[in-house]
C-alpha cells in the first residue's frame, strides 16, 4: 500500500473477527513502528501485547475510570496492546536536566509518533486498530506487570476488522494551514 493511500484509509475499529493475530506479524508491525522518530533518537517506546482474555477483560472492567465504551472495544478484540515509555530519557540531557521547557513531555510526543506508526503498519496489513487514550495509567500497569522505569503511554486494540467504517468529516486545509 502506498503511504498516502494508507494514511486516507486507515480508520479506528472498534470491531473484531474472533480472530488471533498471529506473533509474526505483531513483530513486522513493531519492527516498522520502531522506525517512528524520537527524541534525540533514545526509542523509549515499548509495546505490552496483552492475548490472555482474563487480564483483557480486567483492564476492560477496572481500569477504563467508568468508560464503558472503551470496555466493549477492549473485549472484542483480537489482543490490547500497552504501549509504555522509559520514562526519564525523553528531552533530558546526560546530566538529567530538561533539555527545553516542554521537560519530560516529550516522551508522550514519542510515544504519539510510534503509535501512529504502529497504527499505520498494522493497516498496511491488513489488522485494525483504535488508539484508546481513557483510562487508570497505574492499574493498567499493575495488571501487567510493567516494568519499573516504565509508564503506560496508551492502549491500542488490534484484531482483524469485522467493520468498515466510512470516513469521518475533515476539515478544510483553509481551516487548518496558516503561512506567515
Amino acid at each position: 500500500m502506498e503511504a498516502l493511500q494508507c494514511i486516507e484509509t486507515r480508520r479506528s475499529i472498534r470491531n473484531f473477527k474472533d480472530t488471533p493475530v498471529p506473533h509474526e506479524v505483531l513483530e513486522k508491525i513493531v519492527k516498522e513502528a520502531s522506525y517512528a522518530p524520537s527524541w534525540k533518537n533514545t526509542q523509549v517506546v515499548r509495546y505490552v501485547v496483552v492475548e490472555d482474555k482474563a487480564i483483557q477483560e480486567k483492564i476492560a472492567n477496572d481500569a477504563v475510570l467508568g468508560f464503558s465504551y472503551n470496555t466493549g472495544t477492549i473485549t472484542k478484540a483480537a489482543a490490547l496492546v500497552v504501549v509504555t515509555i522509559v520514562h526519564g530519557r525523553s528531552g533530558y540531557e546526560k546530566d538529567g536536566s530538561y533539555t527545553t521547557s516542554k521537560e519530560d513531555r516529550w516522551e508522550v510526543f514519542d510515544a504519539g509518533i510510534a503509535t501512529q506508526t504502529f497504527c499505520l503498519a498494522a493497516h498496511d496489513m491488513g489488522v485494525g486498530s483504535v488508539i484508546m487514550g481513557i483510562f487508570d495509567d497505574s492499574k493498567v500497569a499493575e495488571l501487567i506487570g510493567l516494568e519499573e522505569g516504565q509508564r503506560v503511554a496508551a492502549l491500542i486494540s488490534i484484531g482483524y476488522p469485522d467493520e468498515e467504517p466510512a470516513a469521518p468529516k475533515r476539515k478544510e486545509v483553509s481551516d487548518l494551514l496558516k503561512f506567515v
